[in-house]
This record gives structure tokens, C-alpha cells and sequence, in this order.
């Protein structure tokens, strides 16, 4: 595994109910929990990543359901 820089957005709250976002390594970008920095990544193409953020901004999820 790379060294990574990683990123959480400004919105996250003190609880540590967030994930975490690098873009570290070319063309790739990798999402882990960020109560858990040792454990798994997912990591996606940046072409799937910027599907999947477009997906969330016109509301192609129903982001009302939480686990």
C-alpha cells in the first residue's frame, strides 16, 4: 500500500461518522472509514469516482437510508 495524503470533508462532524478520500496515487482514488485508518481501503478508477459523485449531486441515490 501507498503512503497516502487523506482528506475529509468540512461537514464531517466531531464523531468520526465520515470517510476519508485520497487522491494520491494517478488515476485512482481511495476511500477508507476514517474511525478505522488501519483497516480496508476501496479503491476505484477516478472515471467510476467522478460517476459516482455526479450520481450524488443529481440525486441518483437515496441518501436517506443509513446502515
Amino acid at each position: 500500500m501507498n503512503a497516502r495524503t487523506w482528506r475529509k470533508s468540512s461537514y464531517s462532524s466531531g464523531q468520526g461518522n465520515c470517510v476519508e478520500v485520497s487522491t494520491s496515487d494517478p488515476g485512482n482514488v481511495a476511500v477508507r472509514d476514517s474511525k478505522d485508518q488501519a483497516g480496508p481501503e476501496l479503491v476505484v478508477d477516478d472515471q467510476a469516482w467522478s460517476a459516482f459523485v455526479g450520481g450524488i449531486k443529481k440525486g441518483v441515490f437515496d441518501l436517506r437510508h443509513t446502515i
